[in-house]
């Protein structure tokens, strides 16, 4: 990995709510969210784990095989589009390996959480039957070191709460904040200063400033708001992110093209690319 990509991101699930896989949709895809982080020294975290898990776990799978994985899963929130891919997560099924679980809920709740997803009649074996060894962390609101990666964890506004992440590594700054709804102004100011010179900004834009009108409390941004807090916060790039269902390809690519008047450095996010703290580099990688 070129030193000018000391911290990069590879996104494996960008869908907010539930996966489309319809053809309209497949240009930036259909599965729900799932990122995979790495440092140029070779740390790798996930953050959530929706049905874009499943690629992502069989490429580490295959990348590693043979090797002892040691993976560190961070957690926004529970909702089903963040953690419905655990059950298909290929690292968990290695006997060898270790996965531990960061989130800003108590370690127990979380473990009967992903255990509730996978009880009889839902799925045929059991969380507690995976054979990886399952570790549980709770994360406080302050930094914390994994291998190489400063890791900063704030709140975020959502119907029964989600965490976001500041990720430091060599300099290098992303920040993911999803899901999220604008408007509660301690949460936006912390928020803000989080994002404060980001060399990428992950942020929820699941609507367009008309649409919000009519999804007020549900939990979600907009593309303007994203645009704002990027121009504001000195951000190096912004990927929209957390699509939602009902939208295509040309609507997607359409709230980017408006995003851009307001700042211009905006993408969004696609299975398969890799942005990193630098640069945005499109990388092709298997169909979801």
């Amino acid at each position: 990995m070129p030193d000018e990509h000391r911290l990069t991101v590879k996104f494996m699930g960008v869908r907010g709510s539930i996966p489309t896989p319809g053809p309209e949709n497949l240009g930036f895809g259909g599965n729900t969210t799932c990122l995979e982080v790495r440092s140029s020294t070779g740390d790798v975290l996930v953050i959530d784990a929706g049905s874009g898990a499943r690629m992502l776990g069989l490429a580490l799978a295959g990348e590693f095989a043979g090797q002892k994985l040691n993976l560190h899963l961070l957690l926004t929130h529970f909702h089903w589009d963040h953690i419905q891919g655990i059950p298909f997560f290929a690292p968990l099924f290695g006997a060898s390996n270790s996965v531990t679980f960061h989130s800003t809920t108590p370690p127990e709740k979380v473990r009967a959480i992903l255990d509730g997803q996978m009880l009889d009649p839902y799925f045929p074996i059991g969380f507690e039957n995976l054979p990886a060894r399952r570790e549980f962390v709770q994360a406080e609101y302050q930094a914390t070191r994994l291998g190489g990666i400063q890791v900063h964890p704030f709140p975020l506004n959502h119907p029964q709460g989600a965490t976001g992440y500041r990720l430091e590594a060599g300099g290098a700054v992303i920040v993911h904040a999803s899901d999220l709804e604008h408007g509660d102004p301690r949460l936006d100011s912390i928020l803000r200063d989080h994002a404060e010179g980001a060399d990428v900004l992950i942020y929820d834009a699941q609507y367009s400033p008309e649409e919000y009108e009519s999804k007020r409390g549900w939990g979600h941004s907009t593309w303007l708001e994203a645009a704002r807090v990027a121009r504001d916060c000195h951000v190096k790039q912004l990927v929209l992110f957390h699509h939602d269902p009902g939208h295509d390809d040309g609507t997607v690519q359409n709230f980017v093209d408006q995003a851009r008047r307001t700042f211009e450095n905006t993408e969004a996010a696609k299975e398969g690319w890799v942005t990193s703290a630098v640069a945005f580099v499109k990388e092709s990688v298997g169909s979801p």
